[in-house]
């Protein structure tokens, strides 16, 4: 079959049956392969199926009592508009009025459900995943968005042509851009004068960051800020190396303070300093979970298990009073978890950053980590973003780590994992010749040696992969023997595959 992506508008026609893979309800956002000309891999959705999911989201929202009121916008892949155009039909023909908002942002289109007033979102995006990937974030709760039980609940209805269909309507808001950009720099203005490099790997957040950043004061230095849904450098994703690296060079050949690098759609935020250096995400967030307690008394925090354990040991915070809840990673959890804790922040390894009030709605917007940053910057204008990241307690961290496992098998495998490391605890046995400490099983098993070195091993929620990360506070090298005894581990189970990356 020809993959869907390469299909003219004049072929739509012949696929008259809904192609849905149900690996593709993820636990918080919907993840498929659609299919792209330089693949053979089969697509796991076609239009049909879009549609499908369309018509399921438009009978959710409504019979949660969210109302037929939805938001939707699409990201700057050749296909989004096409699938946002599938999955719009769909909505409607359930019910749904459809408030449009074009090409935007994720963090736009949550920041329409408080502007415009509607309950629901429904972005089309796969964010960093590779060409060829589309998917669907969605909400009916702001700032929430769905969870593994609304993600079942809409698997079940799609996969079982469960729909409760009516007429619907459609609106186009125009200039929504503006107003959102609008929004992201009121009330916001650097006096230090800060030389920034803006790094979007052509994706869209290049249509909006760095315009953003020079609202505020910044001097701005573009870096692949130019829209190409061909991504030719590399994925717009500042978790990954390559992308790092582009920054580091950037940051070094400009003399910049800082280099700033955002995802496909806008969501996250990756940080290198100005001599260089690539922060991993986690320690980014303690730097700013340090700012922000120094002006919030008693601030609550949220942190995944995927970072650091320096938001529960690092002295400035504890003397500030501040307390941090390590929760589950996902962009979902952890603003569920903001919400429930009343928290000022939360924050991810991948670089998702939520914001509470009063300085956000608590959803994740990398422009807004972005004006935390040079904010955070603009306070100590006697301090480097390098003097910012030597005070903070040395710990060696690895980056998230992805060997492929299959997604119908991977939450077995970790499964596998989690009883094999609780077997090793209760037996007396010892990690990277540790004895264990403590085992966290809130999301797949952060395993916890008596010198605080750790591993941690979960399922990929967005793909067919794992995660593997590891920390030491100790030395590089005990970080490199936890990484060692953690994949031993993982070799146990055969389904595993290679890294994407490692140490």
């Amino acid at each position: 079959m020809k993959p869907v992506a390469d299909l003219t508008p004049n072929t739509f026609a012949f696929e008259t049956t809904p192609l849905v893979k149900p690996t593709g309800f993820r636990e918080y956002d919907a993840r498929w392969w659609f299919g792209h000309p330089s693949s053979d891999k089969a697509p796991e959705i076609n239009l049909m199926g879009i549609q499908a999911l369309g018509m399921g989201l438009g009978t959710l929202i409504r019979r949660r009592g969210a109302g037929p009121k939805i938001v939707v916008g699409h990201d700057f892949r050749s296909y989004s508009m096409t699938i946002k155009l599938g999955l719009t039909q769909g909505l409607m023909a359930a019910g749904a009025e459809i408030k449009d908002i074009g090409l935007a942002l994720s963090p736009m289109a949550y920041f329409a459900q408080f502007e415009l007033d509607v309950p629901s979102v429904a972005m089309v995006t796969a964010s960093h995943n590779e060409n060829g990937w589309t998917g669907v974030k969605m909400g009916c709760d702001r700032p929430l968005t769905f969870g593994p039980d609304e993600m079942g609940q809409l698997r079940d209805i799609v996969l079982g042509g469960d729909f409760d269909l009516t007429g619907g309507a459609y609106e186009f808001v125009d200039g929504f851009r503006e107003t959102y950009l609008d929004d992201l720099v009121d009330g916001h203005t650097i006096s230090r004068k800060l030389k920034v490099v803006a790094a979007c790997g052509n994706g869209t957040a290049g249509a909006f960051a760095p315009e953003a950043l020079e609202r505020i004061g910044c001097e701005v230095i573009p870096l692949d800020a130019e829209l190409d849904h061909t991504f030719p450098r590399y994925n717009p994703n500042p978790e990954d190396m390559k992308m790092l690296h582009a920054i580091r060079d950037a940051v070094l050949e400009h003399g910049a303070d800082v280099g700033l690098g955002f995802d496909g759609d806008g969501d996250r935020c990756g940080v290198v300093d100005n001599e260089g250096n690539e922060i991993f995400a986690d320690k980014v967030g303690v730097m700013l979970a340090r700012d922000i307690s120094a002006q919030h008394d008693n601030s609550v925090f949220v942190a995944d298990v995927k970072s650091t354990g320096l938001y529960a040991t690092d002295p400035v915070l504890k003397e500030q009073g501040a307390k941090t809840d390590y929760w589950k990673t996902g962009h979902s959890y952890i603003k569920r978890r903001v919400t429930e804790l009343g928290a000022i922040a939360g924050f991810e390894k991948s670089g998702h950053f939520f914001f509470g009030p009063p300085i956000g709605r608590g959803y994740d917007d990398g422009i807004v980590t972005a004006i935390a940053v040079c904010e955070m910057l603009d306070r100590n204008p006697e301090k480097s973003m390098a003097d910012l990241y030597r005070a903070l307690p040395l710990t060696y961290g690895s980056p998230t780590m992805s060997p492929h496992c299959d997604d119908e098998v991977k939450y077995e495998v970790i499964d596998r994992v989690v009883k094999r490391f609780e077997k090793m605890q209760a037996d007396g046995g010892k990690v990277a010749g540790h004895p264990i400490a403590d085992l966290v099983t809130v999301n797949g098993v952060r395993v916890v040696a008596d010198d605080g070195t750790w591993g941690l091993v979960r399922a990929s929620s967005n793909k067919p992969e794992l995660v593997v990360v590891v920390e030491s506070p100790v030395s590089e090298q005990r970080k490199i023997d936890m990484f060692h005894a953690v994949d031993a581990v993982l070799r146990e189970n055969p389904e595993v595959g290679e890294y994407n990356q490692t140490l």
